[in-house]
């Protein structure tokens, strides 16, 4: 089975022979009987490192069961816990240097327990390799870092939080749609920003024009680069002029990828994004909102207009060899509402556009007739 086009596991054929089916029907009576002894060894506070050791082995075969790594997370505690009510705060005389080349300060203890994460963490690798999307591996890493930054000094920490960037870099190489590594990517982040005391927006968002770059159709990415703009246009301190340069540069962008391939849904919900700042109607352009929450501000009717025409007439373009596509319809539907909703001279879309628009809609997605029935009340078709 694969996704995106990157498989997830050996795509290698399966023997159905008996002796086949035998040997699974075994690996299966000792995966549950070992499933079982772990489970009667958590249950009398057996965590000696032999449990931790058959965890580890359940978890090589199935690492989707939850409650195991629940039982991971239960032993690793009580080591942490032993270490700590130890006693052993002796600071350790050979410390490794960090980035800037300067040590870290830690007790024995401390350094106990960061040898113990980076094994975890180690542990994980050939697992979240040949399983991209368990939710749980992912989840475990998090935990293990959280857990890291809680008991170990700053300097260390981040330095583990930095070890994990790279990581995540190199996982979202191997599959740059996967959106585990995206929300684990954004997570590691708002932690590297905390504990460094530095702003990444800017880092951040060149690295999601290297990732559309290589691959336009990635729904994290342009959703990444969206989180990211109205902080990057804060920090930056953005005025009237700068950020209408930065809207047209993304309307550029976006407008590239869309005649590549129209088709892409992805690409889509980021123009989408990018005309919300238009709609009068949309949270982004209510009073309880920052500015610092829309691109454009302050933004007029006329800026509207200006927009709306312009984006109505490329996508107008868009239409001729794509006629089958109905991303490109919905769109002229959706943008021509809310120039209507300004305009009340209408010089730009006719009434018999907007009817012909809406039945093609119908003939190519008929499934969605009940919304295609509310636009057209609405719109009054």
């Amino acid at each position: 089975m694969a996704s995106h086009g990157v498989p997830r596991v050996s795509s290698a054929a399966v023997d159905k022979s008996e002796a086949a089916k035998d040997k699974e029907r075994k690996r299966i009576e000792q995966y549950r009987s070992l499933e079982k002894e772990v489970g009667e060894k958590i249950r009398v506070g057996d965590f000696a490192n032999t449990t931790f050791q058959q965890i580890s082995s359940l978890l090589q075969q199935n690492p989707e069961y939850y409650t195991i790594w629940n039982y991971r997370r239960i032993l690793l505690l009580d080591v942490f816990h032993k270490e700590l009510k130890s006693g052993n705060n002796a600071v350790s005389e050979s410390q490794p240097e960090g980035a800037d080349g300067q040590q870290a300060t830690m007790t024995l203890a401390q350094q106990e327990i960061a040898m113990l994460v980076k094994e975890d963490l180690q542990f994980l690798i050939p697992l979240i390799k040949q399983f991209p999307k368990c939710y749980w591996i992912w989840n475990h890493r998090s935990w293990l870092l959280a857990t890291a930054t809680q008991h170990l000094p700053t300097k260390t920490a981040l330095q583990l939080w930095q070890g994990e960037l790279a990581l995540d870099s190199k996982m979202l190489a191997l599959d740059s749609r996967n959106f585990h590594a995206w929300d684990y990517r954004r997570k590691i982040v708002r932690e590297l920003e905390r504990l460094g005391g530095k702003s990444m927006v800017e880092a951040e968002f060149e690295y999601t024009t290297k990732m559309i770059q290589s691959n336009l159709s990635n729904f994290s990415a342009w959703h990444n680069r969206s989180q990211l703009i109205p902080r990057l246009l804060e920090e930056r301190d953005s005025d009237a002029e700068a950020r209408k340069k930065l809207f047209d540069g993304e309307f550029e962008l976006i407008t590239t990828a869309l005649y590549t391939d129209p088709y892409d849904q992805s690409l889509w919900s980021y123009h989408q994004y990018l005309m919300s700042t238009l709609d009068r109607s949309s949270p982004l352009n209510s009073a309880n909102y920052a500015r610092s929450t829309a691109v454009l501000s302050p933004i007029t009717n006329a800026d509207r207009l200006g927009y709306l025409e312009q984006e109505i007439e490329s996508i107008k373009d868009m239409l001729e060899g794509a006629e089958d596509c109905k991303y490109i319809y919905q769109a002229l539907l959706e943008y021509s509402r809310l120039y209507l909703d300004i305009e009340a001279g209408n010089k730009m879309v006719t009434t018999k556009e907007l009817a012909g628009w809406l039945a093609e809609l119908r003939k190519l997605d008929p499934l969605r007739e009940g919304r295609w029935r509310d636009m057209e009340m609405r719109m009054k078709l």
